[in-house]
């Protein structure tokens, strides 16, 4: 039987954290930040948590692994 493969742009954009949360950059935060204000701009600093809904789907993705 073959292996499940890594999806690389999924290992490149989430992490899996120790209690099994997905943590994610949030988007919006590359460039036109001239257009949104300060607080915006501020509340998308740092990283996230991704909600439940979506955390099967990437963890399957990443076929186990943890980067």
């Amino acid at each position: 039987m073959p292996k499940q493969k890594t999806h690389k742009g999924t290992k490149k954009r989430f992490r899996v954290t120790a209690t099994g949360k997905i943590k994610h950059r949030s988007a919006g935060t590359s460039h036109l930040a001239a257009r949104k204000n300060q607080k915006r701009i501020r509340k998308l600093r740092g990283t996230d948590t991704l909600g439940a809904g979506m955390g099967k789907a990437i963890k399957k993705a990443l076929a186990g692994n943890s980067y």
